[in-house]
């Protein structure tokens, strides 16, 4: 748990995307696109903080006037309006490759993908794209360039993502974290899939490098999520605010929890913010 942090100290307020600021069908209620438009007047930045990649983001964000992101569990900084890159932080390929020989000898029907380009190209081996649900299909469509093995992992990336046809991403991130591989890091966020960055890249760590642009602290921060790829954000932050509906390691980590994803839960949070 944080220390305690005056509210009148947060000036930027990161909030994940799935199972927090939007809806279980996916869309931003309108007391919520309110509560968000008020913290701008108010001079506090609401920012996204997701593991989605930037390409899922503007169309979603364009009606709450969100401006800054952070996307890929935090391994690149964008602003939407400009579509400048602030950061990026990515894995080298041998570290992938060690990733997937792993991975594929311990879980042999696991399939790969990794992001390239700043998120907009994404490089998936033979099997992967049977994999994707339908419902990803209708709700995220990709355009996936089909490679074999050994191209996918030839470049440094900026995320990857492995499936399996019956093995949980909970069972492979725990084999994973076992293995004695290092320069990494592993995580879970509700997806069908595990997700995998760069040594040291979490949302808190992106999230931190926004503000440093931004040219604000840790304790100008109010972070909220639900998810396994939150709790470092949360933890981070000089206010961590967990969702209802959030995982138990999220709910520990954070100072505060706020109603579930399907009651305007970041919007009660905003106006309890603003109210003090």
């Amino acid at each position: 748990m944080t220390a305690v942090v005056p509210t009148s100290a947060i000036k930027l307020i990161a909030t994940d995307l799935d199972g927090t600021l939007l809806r279980p069908d996916k869309t931003i209620s309108p007391r919520t696109v309110d509560a968000i438009g008020r913290a701008h007047a108010a001079g506090i930045q609401v920012v996204v903080a997701t593991g989605r990649y930037p390409t899922s983001l503007p169309i979603l964000l364009a009606p709450t006037g969100i401006d800054y992101a952070v996307a890929s569990n935090g391994a690149i900084g964008l602003r939407l309006s400009t579509g400048e890159i602030l950061f990026e932080d990515l894995m080298p390929p041998q570290t992938a490759a060690e990733i997937v020989g792993f991975l594929s000898t311990t879980f042999p029907e696991a399939r790969f993908e990794v992001v390239r380009e700043h998120g907009t190209v994404h490089v998936v081996e033979p099997g992967y794209f049977d994999l994707v649900t339908d419902y990803e299909h209708a709700h995220f469509p990709l355009n996936y360039l089909r490679r074999s093995r050994a191209e996918v992992i030839a470049e440094p990336l900026l995320k990857m993502a492995v499936r399996h046809p019956w093995v949980s991403e909970e069972t492979m991130l725990e084999a994973l974290l076992t293995s004695g591989l290092t320069g990494f890091h592993a995580c879970t966020s509700g997806a069908p899939f595990l997700e995998i960055e760069g040594p040291g890249v979490t949302k808190a760590s992106g999230v931190a490098q926004l503000c440093e642009h931004l040219g604000l602290l840790p304790e100008n921060v109010m972070a909220v999520g639900d998810a396994g790829n939150d709790i470092e954000m949360l933890a981070w932050a000089g206010i961590g605010v967990a969702m209802a509906n959030a995982v138990p390691a999220a709910l520990e980590a954070a100072d505060h929890t706020t109603a579930t994803n399907d009651q305007d839960g970041v919007a009660h949070l905003i106006e309890r913010l603003l109210a003090a």
